[in-house]
């Protein structure tokens, strides 16, 4: 396949992704689910081009950028009050889960060599930070459960990674040194996270001296794939190494950003990411073309897979479950000032995040990643691939409905106790205020901007009162920036009367235009109530 040939069906793939994306909306599917489902469709057509997956390529490609988006927003603060937690998800649960897949595997294909059994564990264990962003970003979960999956999904790949290699490592050469794989392991990690650091002050001594918006978002492009590639030259962590960076810049970009280069910044960053998750949800459906390429494309033969690989999917789903649960109440059982400071979750939430646990693209290439000739190589493919399907197809579609279905329970009780965004609003308000005021008194205590005074006084009276009655106020405060939305309405249609009669020049268009989007942005959401 030539390069023009590859171009033209990556065009068709983009076409794809927006016809699979606007029937997942219709049909209220998870976008994951239909755009796996689209990718096995084209796949099976006769004749479909076929794509072979760069392992190497996929990682590099997708991961740092989806990686630093994730990290970018992800707060600090509340990931490091749930860092033990969050160890417990990405470093535990990925152990635990590859052992028990690996004496899973090495019953149900009693040939397979344990270092081979265990290479699938550690492939199929950590759950996928795209496949998990994808999904839970359309639930109603508290935030501090979307923060623990979140932030399981940034370090748990290098986990996963890390073990894999090891696996790999014994299963080439025939010996395994627990001690030397701890020593590794410690290395990679600590490696990446400090390599990550240094590139991150590194980004952001040369933000701060960058005045172009253009180039600063480049820059946060290069930022990211730099600090992935160079850690995986040095022999770091890779992935720690991204998501480090990542959060350095997100904690600093309030001070290294001006307004307009963050709103860029943020509409080209949402594009960006929105079509490499949904490139590497439909190269997954793809992928089935090349895993039964490998079977021989007999399906007998993968009929015969089934109970193995059946047992395999159950295994990992059922880790999950038989890790988390123990480790929720089992800790605050022992340490009464644990359980003071944490109290006991409600069992819907264990449960949920049991049930989270989507595997994605990582686990892909990493199956792919395996050397020609390594053991049960295309059992692991097709296994990989299966626990892949099952756990997006079925347990992403399903996530939703189980949220809903436990919405009773008192998720709040592990939210955190933090202000609300009306009673912040107050506080930004009155902030306003005292500046406007100071700004504006004169000697003779009268004002020099009395208008403003008036404005940012009225501004506080009314965020403290829909503070204090938001839930009579709300139909209020819809009626209010709808009739805000109508004026900007309004005006926006003049102003394009202007222009197509010729009485505008488009600089003027642009400029005007400019300030009521803006407007239209800032109201938008207050008029959806």
């Amino acid at each position: 396949m030539t390069i023009v040939s590859r171009f033209e069906v990556l065009l068709l793939l983009m076409a794809a992704v927006v016809v699979l994306e606007l029937a997942a909306r219709k049909l209220r599917l998870p976008r994951a689910a239909a755009l796996i489902l689209g990718g096995i469709a084209i796949a099976l057509i006769p004749g479909a081009p076929d794509l072979e997956l760069d392992p190497d390529l996929v990682l590099v490609l997708f991961l740092p950028p989806l990686l630093m988006a994730s990290a970018y927003f992800t707060a600090w603060r509340d990931f490091r009050a749930d860092l033990r937690i969050i160890l417990q998800l990405a470093v535990g649960a990925v152990v635990f889960t590859t052992l028990v897949v690996g004496v899973v595997a090495h019953w149900v294909q009693p040939g397979l060599p344990w270092a081979a059994c265990f290479a699938l564990g550690a492939i199929v264990s950590p759950p996928d930070s795209v496949a998990a962003k994808a999904v839970l970003k359309s639930l109603p979960l508290p935030p501090r459960v979307i923060l623990l999956l979140e932030g399981e999904s940034l370090v748990n790949d290098a986990s996963g990674l890390v073990l894999l290699r090891l696996a790999v490592a014994a299963s080439l050469t025939g010996v395994f040194n627990a001690g030397h794989a701890t020593l590794e392991f410690g290395w990679l990690a600590i490696g990446g996270i400090v390599v990550g650091i240094a590139f991150g002050m590194a980004s952001i001594f040369v933000t701060r001296r960058m005045r172009d918006s253009d180039l600063i978002i480049i820059w946060s492009f290069l930022t990211a794939w730099i600090s992935y590639i160079a850690a995986d030259k040095i022999g770091v962590s890779g992935v720690l190494s991204t998501v480090a960076c990542g959060m350095m810049l997100g904690w600093k970009q309030h001070d290294i950003l001006s307004a307009a280069t963050r709103i860029r910044s943020a509409a080209v960053w949402g594009v960006v990411v929105f079509i490499l998750e949904s490139l590497v949800f439909m190269l997954i459906g793809l992928s089935l073309r090349g895993v039964l390429a490998r079977l021989g494309g007999d399906w007998a033969a993968v009929a015969t897979l089934l109970p193995a690989t059946a047992a395999i999917v159950g295994a990992v789903i059922a880790a999950r479950f038989v890790w988390i649960f123990p480790t929720t109440y089992l800790p605050r059982k022992l340490f009464p000032s644990l359980r003071s400071r944490d109290p006991y979750p409600p069992l819907a939430v264990p449960f949920i995040m049991s049930w989270a646990g989507l595997r994605g693209v990582v686990s892909l290439a990493a199956a792919l990643s395996l050397p020609e000739g390594f053991p049960g190589r295309d059992f692991i493919l097709a296994v990989t691939f299966a626990v892949i399907l099952v756990t997006v197809l079925i347990q992403g579609t399903t996530l939703a409905p189980l949220v809903k279905l436990m919405a009773s329970a008192n998720f709040t009780s592990i939210s955190g106790s933090k202000l609300t965004e009306h009673q912040a609003r107050v506080r930004v308000a009155k902030a306003q205020l005292d500046a406007v005021e100071k700004a504006s008194l004169l000697e003779d205590g009268t004002h020099r901007h009395p208008r403003l005074v008036e404005q940012y006084s009225y501004r506080v009276r009314a965020s403290a009162r829909f503070s204090e009655e938001s839930d009579t106020l709300m139909v209020h405060r819809v009626e209010h920036f709808t009739t805000v939305l109508a004026a900007n309405n309004a005006g926006r249609a003049e102003l394009l009367r202007m222009h197509r009669s010729g009485e505008l020049d488009d600089a003027v268009l642009h400029e005007i235009e400019e300030e009521l989007d803006l407007e239209e942005m800032k109201v938008g959401r207050f008029a959806e109530g």
